[in-house]
């Protein structure tokens, strides 16, 4: 495997570690509560847990802000005179 293909694969389980875990999690809740019989409430906790992993996603992953792209609109906004507050984040 070279370094390229290497670094590649690191990165992406890297930035998706959250969802590689929530569907273990849910493959995990999955076999313990529906095996041997499942009735409604096995059901309804695993549907549970699986509305509750994806939500969490949702609430939790990095989303890229508004002013991303607009430069020349935060550079006016530095030099308008009011504070301006400037957040330099990974989205990972």
């Amino acid at each position: 495997m070279t370094f390229a293909v290497r670094g590649f694969v690191i990165l992406f389980i890297r930035e998706y570690s959250f969802l590689f875990a929530g569907i273990g999690l849910a493959v995990a809740a999955g076999f313990m509560l529906l095996t041997n019989k499942p009735k409604w409430n096995d059901f309804l906790a695993f549907g549970v847990i699986v509305a509750a992993l994806i939500t969490s996603w949702f609430i939790l992953h990095p989303v890229q802000t508004p002013l991303m792209d607009d430069a020349k609109k935060v550079q006016s906004m530095i030099g308008a005179g009011t504070p301006v507050l400037l957040e330099f984040q990974s989205p990972y």
